[in-house]
């Protein structure tokens, strides 16, 4: 089993310090996921509009989440 997939199990825990672990940590893991996803199709030259549009976000909004780069590089920029 993955990590991913025991985490998911733990978010219906009847105890509230294991579910909202769990819940906190697949939020960490899907963001993780969402940035390198997003960088992944820059690369390959999508537009911030397809990437918003299989986001279900608006354009602008994956722009300021996503648009200076991966969070690493902007933590090393400040």
């Amino acid at each position: 089993m993955t990590e991913a997939t025991e985490l998911a199990g733990e978010t219906t825990s009847a105890d509230p310090v294991v579910g909202l672990r769990a819940v906190a940590s697949l939020r960490i893991l899907l963001e993780s996921l969402e940035e390198l996803q997003v960088e992944n199709a820059r690369g390959r030259g999508w537009s911030w509009q397809q990437i918003a549009d299989q986001l279900g976000v608006t354009k602008q909004a994956v722009h300021k989440k996503h648009g200076r780069g991966p969070r690493w590089r902007r933590r090393k920029e400040c």
